[in-house]
């Protein structure tokens, strides 16, 4: 019998994500192995262009241990699809790399722009929760860009994504840890000026709710669960974020340094830096645009993809 399994590949600028799933009538799918790679491929060489070599080769060992997985549930070749998101569109070796990972492992990467990210995470999102009829903003916090999508049940109403994210953020304005109160004015200034067109853009659509879909949201959820000692259902694809709640969280990850910021109950090491500069961009659109709700999507890019592809 043919094995109709459907990967999807995200190769982000922070973390690498495998899926490998299989379709369920009439629709939606079932999740065989997931998977995650902490490549960190922005590191070092994000705000210069370039990937360095370590990053170059944390890319091929995650690839190379996707493609094991790949071999180990039967994918068929036709049946994965792997998308390279900002750190790799923008580097001068980014196409190297991808040509690398062909070569070393039959995987094909396909780099995506920043328009086509926002509309897989509108479909992820979608695919995870009731959006309804009045307008959300989607806000996905990747370490090489920033995807923002204005929408509603029905559809996209407006799209864009920022070559803000948060490694780009931490080379330019966390120079010291914890960091400065002088840096965060600079941090807030310069995001405020980035997002003059999502600023128009609230203002024509008025959302206000805020749902997270990334590392960053998921990392903030967890460690208020762990603040109010919840269970966090795993088979449960959305969650409310209270504000009150976040504006604490937030507090506390400025006024801390990396060791300290380790010990709050919930908090990964992979994000325990990006998670500063992150919750600085939640609190800014928070508060600029009289925001009400947060809410946190467990899906993003990857479950777009195979929203496209099932």
């Amino acid at each position: 019998m043919k094995n109709t399994s459907v990967a999807v590949i995200d190769m982000g600028t922070n973390t690498f994500h495998l899926l490998i799933a299989k379709k369920n009538a009439p629709s939606g799918f079932s999740t065989l192995y997931a998977e995650q790679f902490v490549a960190k491929i922005g590191k070092g060489g994000i705000s210069k262009g370039i990937l360095t070599e370590e990053a170059y080769q944390r890319a091929l060992q995650g690839l190379q241990g996707f493609r094991q997985k790949l071999d180990e549930y039967g994918v068929l070749p036709g049946n994965v699809f792997a998308t390279a998101t900002s750190a790799i569109r923008n580097a001068s070796n980014g196409q190297a790399l991808l040509a690398d990972i062909f070569t070393q492992t039959g995987i094909q990467v396909n780099t995506i722009s920043g328009e086509e990210e926002a509309e897989l995470i509108y479909l992820g999102v979608r695919s995870s929760m009731e959006l309804g009829e009045e307008n959300s903003l989607i806000i996905d916090i990747g370490g090489g860009s920033v995807e923002c999508i204005i929408c509603n049940q029905k559809g996209i109403l407006w799209k864009q994504s920022f070559e803000i994210g948060a490694q780009r953020l931490l080379d330019r304005f966390m120079h010291t840890d914890p960091i400065a109160v002088v840096s965060v004015m600079k941090l807030q200034e310069y995001l405020l000026e980035q997002l003059i067109p999502l600023t128009n853009a609230v203002h024509q659509y008025a959302p206000h709710t805020l749902i997270g879909a990334s590392g960053a949201f998921e990392t903030l959820l967890d460690i208020y669960f762990k603040r109010h000692t919840l269970t966090k259902d795993l088979m449960k694809t959305e969650f409310e974020l209270p504000l009150q709640d976040f504006m604490e969280i937030y507090e506390q990850l400025l006024t801390k340094n990396k060791e300290e910021r380790l010990t709050i109950p919930g908090m990964l090491e992979m994000r325990v830096d990006m998670i500063v500069v992150a919750s600085c961009i939640v609190q800014l659109l928070v508060s600029q645009y009289d925001i009400t709700k947060i809410r946190v999507s467990a899906y993003a890019l990857k479950e777009g993809l195979l929203a496209v592809y099932l």
